[in-house]
């Protein structure tokens, strides 16, 4: 329990940040010797971590279940593709109820739950959107012109936008424009990237860093071995995609230090399911797409200096569905 006199009046300000395709071996925290993950090794020490923190297999009924705090079957949200990926226009999303609750609202990233009126995130209580269409760049959804993670077309509300730089870089560039022009009023921050999802595209001083420079026998032997066979060339694709997002997520921290806002402000980080291709994945069994823990245990950090003690692990299960209620 929170002691009564350290509660601030100040209402915190929350950021979310969710990976897609991220397993819980791609990171440095959770025994992956290989993958360099420094800013959020060094943010899980600072957490509460949920280390029985359970999403859909696929991403969009995760991300449907994250917005209503409700199993995805409830929202219409089945799958990722024909249709299924469609959240129903008349549910309550955690932006809408933090606008009631006098917070400014913004989505930078991937939406993946609807792209046209009544469903998108505009529509779904977001004031200020920077998002790319369907389940990622690189797919149908994509405005011609628009299909690589470089000089990406956006959708900037609602309005389509063309982008300079990397994907992730841009997403983050419009995340902390956001959060510097709303510092002084109590905001969410929905930071969605489209990294490490296929295609796999990246810059080439991150790919450098693994190519040719990864090993099997470097990966601890424990639980289930890799189901598959594990072509290290994506590997390392993958894990340059995911440095890139660890320099990011170090972008996002060191505005909160320079705003003056880091104690009042909860963030969390997570990724959307497991793996979607054969590598190692901490020893569980199967990867995205099935429901063993490989493709539904994911990591969980929660930060809140103001409120919550660093560096604590909590061994209750957990699940998408528990973020929207425990916000609000």
């Amino acid at each position: 329990p929170v002691p009564k006199q350290s509660l601030g009046t100040r209402k915190p300000n929350v950021i979310v940040v969710i990976t897609d395709d991220q397993g819980h071996g791609d990171l440095g925290y959770h025994g992956n010797p290989v993958i360099k993950t420094p800013h959020l090794d060094k943010f899980a020490k600072q957490s509460v971590r949920m280390k029985n923190f359970y999403v859909a297999p696929v991403c969009s009924p995760t991300r449907a279940s994250l917005m209503t705090g409700r199993y995805n079957y409830r929202t219409g949200v089945v799958d990722t593709f024909v249709g299924r990926s469609l959240m129903h226009p008349d549910e309550v999303t955690l932006a809408e109820i933090l606008q009631t609750l006098g917070y400014r609202t913004g989505i930078f990233g991937k939406w993946h739950i609807g792209d046209n009126y009544p469903l998108r995130a505009i529509d779904h209580g977001f004031q200020e959107t920077l998002i790319l269409k369907g389940g990622g760049i690189g797919q149908p959804s994509d405005p011609p012109g628009g299909e690589s993670y470089f000089n990406p077309i956006l959708q900037h509300n609602g309005k389509a936008v063309k982008k300079e730089g990397y994907c992730t870089d841009v997403i983050t560039d419009a995340a902390l424009d956001y959060i510097g022009k709303n510092k002084d009023s109590p905001f969410f921050c929905y930071i969605a990237f489209n990294c490490p999802h296929t295609p796999l595209e990246l810059p080439k001083k991150y790919y450098d860093l693994y190519k040719d420079k990864i090993k099997l026998d470097q990966f601890p032997k424990v639980g289930h071995p890799i189901e598959g066979k594990v072509d290290l060339d994506v590997t390392a694709k993958i894990y340059g995609m995911i440095t890139n997002i660890d320099d990011n997520f170090a972008r996002i921290l060191a505005k909160l230090d320079e705003l003056g806002i880091a104690d009042d402000t909860i963030v969390i980080f997570m990724t959307d399911n497991g793996p979607q291709q054969p590598r190692y994945n901490s020893g569980m069994r199967g990867r995205k797409g099935t429901v063993f823990e490989g493709g539904t245990r994911v990591p969980f950090f929660v930060r809140w200096p103001a409120q919550l003690p660093k560096d604590r692990d909590i061994d209750r299960i957990a699940a998408h569905i528990d973020i929207a209620p425990t916000l609000v």
